[in-house]
């Protein structure tokens, strides 16, 4: 994507370049051409293969509980995360740690950083009923993510805080035009979202008796 843009332009039928009629002609509806600036991307993908694996993966991530029941804190609450910070790392989940990484290159790429050696920083994020994470950025990786390995329905949304710090004193709300809209994701079981680490985000409260489970994640410079 260009990083410099060029507002000036002649218009045609004689306009300025402010787009407006010469002294003297009617006035018309100025010919405004939009420019969409400080764009945040972030990606999300399904896993196909991940189908047929994703139960043995939960019980992995449920056995992990069970061993060490005590959570690692952060910013989840009323629920369970891990202190082990390289789950992936698991033979377990040897097939999708493969996934994470060509997700985190391809997307790495896009941001200018494809021959910038990482690795991976892993680590599952459980929610039992009425569990969430406050709101929180995952600060200096290169990118971050989540793979959802179950969301029952009642499952809190990920939302994401627009970045824009002078936006919310906007008058404009809603996802319109220099609104300001936070982001609602909804996830589903094989869902994979990666996102700027910068993006401040949070999980609303988990309303379900089975627990929404999935595998959060950062990609941070270093050799693998």
């Amino acid at each position: 994507m260009a990083s410099n843009f060029k507002f000036t332009m002649q218009m045609p039928g004689g306009f300025s370049q402010s787009g407006f009629a010469g002294a003297g002609e009617a006035q018309a509806t100025p010919a405004l051409r939009p420019y969409d600036l400080f764009v945040t991307r972030i990606w999300q993908a399904r896993l196909p293969f991940a189908a047929a694996q994703r139960a043995a993966w939960v019980d992995e991530a449920l056995a992990l509980r069970a061993a060490s029941p005590k959570p690692a804190g952060r910013t989840n609450r009323q629920g369970w995360n891990s202190e082990d910070m390289s789950v992936l790392e698991r033979a377990a989940f040897a097939p999708l740690r493969e996934a994470v990484r060509a997700g985190c290159a391809a997307a790495l790429r896009e941001m200018g950083q494809g021959e910038t050696a990482f690795r991976l920083q892993s680590w599952i994020n459980l929610h039992d009923r009425g569990g969430f994470n406050f709101l929180h950025v995952h600060e200096g990786a290169l990118l971050s993510g989540s793979f959802y390995l179950k969301v029952p329905p009642g499952s809190g949304k990920f939302v994401f805080r627009d970045p824009r710090p002078g936006v919310v004193h906007g008058y404009v709300k809603g996802a319109v035009a220099n609104g300001y809209s936070d982001i609602h994701l909804a996830p589903e079981d094989g869902l994979l979202v990666l996102f700027p680490c910068w993006m401040e985000h949070y999980v609303e409260p988990h309303d379900a008796d089975e627990p929404r489970i999935a595998i959060a994640f950062n990609a941070l410079e270093g050799e693998r």
